[in-house]
Parts: C-alpha cells; structure tokens; sequence
C-alpha cells in the first residue's frame, strides 16, 4: 500500500489535498443536508462508502427517508442514477440486461443486441431489496464485487465510480427475503436508519408540507470522486493499526483460538460464521475516510472503532442460540470490540 509520502508531492501540497477532500466532504453533507433532515450518522457512513467505492445497505422501516437520502446523493454527484423497484416478481434480466433479435432494415439480417439493464448506471438504487427472491438477489454480486456484468458469455464493464445503495425492510416484516450470505459480504456497511427525534420530525413536516420543497444540486461529478478515493487509499496505516483491524475480525471466528473472550466466549457461543477479508479491507478503508475527514492523514485505532459496527454488524451471522436468546448483532459487535484489546500483540492462532 502506497503511502502520502510516496505521492511525490511536498507536505503542503498533500495537506492541500486533504483540506479540498474535507472541504468538498462538507460541502456533500450540507447539500444533502437542505432535504434531508438530521439522520447524521446515516448520511456520513454514505459518503465513507463512497470515497471507499463501496456498497452501502440502508435497513429500517418504511418511510424513515431512505429513498430520497439516494435520490438526494444521487443529485448532488453530477452522475447517471437509475432506481430498482425490487419485487417478487422482478426477473434478473430485468436488473442486468438481455439480448434481443434485431433486424438490420437495410439488409433483413438478424443478430442478437445486447440491450442494457438498468444497473449500467453509476448510482443505482435497489429499492426493496430483499422484496425480490434470491435469484433476482444474485443478478446483483458481479456488478458490485467485479463491476461488471457477464450476459451470453459476453462481460460488460460497468463505468467508474459505480455505487449500489440498496434499502430494505426489516426482515421480521412479511413479504421479505433474507439477502444471500454472498451478497451481504458485499456490501461494506449495513447502516440502520432510525425514527427522527421530536425537533427533525418538526422541521420535516415545515419543509414537506409548506409551499417550497427544498432540492439538491451537484457538488462533485465522476472526475472528481475517483481522485478522491485515490486519495484516500494513500492514507497512512501504521502496522499497529492494521494488526488491530485484521485481530478484530479475527475475533468474530468461532471456533478459533483467536475467537473474542475465548472457548466460552460470545464468539463460540453465538456466531456461527464471522466476517471474512472483506470486512478488514472495510475496516481499514473506512478508517481512512474518517481520517481525512478529521484532518489527519494516518489512521487511528479510533477510526477502526468507530466504522465497526456498521462494517460488522451485517457480517457476524448469528447462530440458533442467538437467535432464541434474541441476540442484538450490533450488542454482540460491541462486546468484541470490548474483549478485543488496541495494543499490538503477536498475532496469535489461525482463523
């Protein structure tokens, strides 16, 4: 991993690039800002997965904004946006694509085209998504782990930046799917949006219910994104940090002798699969963001802390147990953290 003083620029015109990354972070939240209301800690993680390039899963019951907080990050990024409507009767070829019989006027021959699915865009909304059936579900894991999309043995490259922000009801509702193991792994938070508190709820119906309905314009296009998460892989971590992040998921493996709290540990006792590399390659990159965004161009073991719940809490698959002891995945995500100590250690056991 390269680090900022690899960049061959000078310390000033690196500390000018990370006061432009925080300043245009800023200038993302305030615009989404004047439609969304409160939800904070929503909108940031968003825009940690953005700068990181990665996929964000947005859960709570209807009606809480999940949709327009896409709609509103779609409009202040200058890029191409196409929403899914997930269904259960929603086809894969009605997320991805087919072919079709075309006729040449000129010369009456046929031929198979290639006619593009609404995931070619760059911000895609897969609205409802565990209203869909696993298979449709599926059509989703090339385009968010390879960018890409394979049809008739033919792969298409999906355009650079490239996000999916998929909403879904809580599972406990009816009508729903549990998303694929595989799927969830690819999403680099899973993010609870929560009800407004009394004053967010005050100035929502002010901005909803009155004459003039607040918009979001565009703040940064495509160019822009993908210099700034360049930017944000050349962010210093100290070995110390990143031995932290690698023991934390370690921590989440049952079974190991790196399992949190040991043989009789919540690990062993509740998990029954934990995070994969995926989830270190989440921690680190997330800390960075939030790195940055601090001003700061080097990780700290704070940074890892506070990315992990929502990096976690989706990847830590509760076994029967937990399930009828009524385990919280984010209460057990917590208690890892705690049995899970900051200070370098030899790296003990194997997962």
């Amino acid at each position: 991993m390269a680090g900022i003083n690899e960049m061959h620029e000078t310390p000033t015109e690196v500390r000018a690039q990370c006061d432009a990354f925080r300043a245009d972070f800023a200038k993302l939240r305030a615009e989404i800002g004047k439609v969304m209301v409160g939800q904070q800690p929503v909108v940031d993680a968003v825009l940690v997965c953005l700068f990181c390039g990665g996929n964000v899963l947005l859960e709570g019951v209807p009606g809480l904004g999940k949709t327009l907080l896409v709609r509103t990050l779609a409009n202040t990024l200058s890029l191409p946006f196409s929403r899914i409507q997930f269904t259960p009767d929603l086809m894969p070829a009605d997320v991805i694509g087919t072919n079709i019989v075309s006729e040449d006027p000129d010369t009456g021959r046929r031929r198979f085209e290639f006619q593009r699915g609404p995931i070619f865009a760059q911000v895609v909304l897969a609205d409802e998504i565990n209203r869909a059936t696993p298979k449709t579900q599926s059509a989703l894991l090339e385009a968010m782990q390879e960018r890409s999309v394979t049809v008739g043995g033919v792969t298409y490259k999906l355009e650079a930046p490239f996000l999916v922000l998929a909403t879904q009801n809580p599972i406990e509702q009816e009508g729903t799917y549990p998303l694929p193991e595989a799927q969830l792994d690819r999403f680099m938070m899973k993010v609870d949006v929560g009800y407004a508190p009394l004053d967010d709820l005050m100035t929502i119906l002010d901005r909803t219910t009155g004459a003039i309905t607040p918009e979001a314009g565009p703040v940064v296009d495509g160019p822009k994104i993908l210099a700034m998460q360049q930017l944000v892989r050349q962010v210093v971590v100290a070995p110390h940090v990143k031995q932290y992040a690698a023991r934390l998921v370690l921590a989440t493996h049952p079974d190991t002798d790196t399992a949190a709290g040991g043989p009789n540990g919540p690990t062993n006792r509740y998990i029954r699969c934990g995070g994969s590399p995926r989830a270190a390659q989440a921690l680190v990159l997330s800390g960075k963001v939030r790195a940055l965004v601090d001003g700061r161009f080097h990780v700290s073991y704070q940074d890892i802390q506070d990315v992990a719940l929502p990096v976690l809490r989706h990847r830590v698959l509760l076994n029967f147990e937990a399930e009828a002891d009524r385990v919280d995945p984010d209460k057990l995500v917590r208690e890892i953290l705690k049995l899970t100590p900051t200070q370098p250690t030899a790296m003990v056991g194997k997962a």
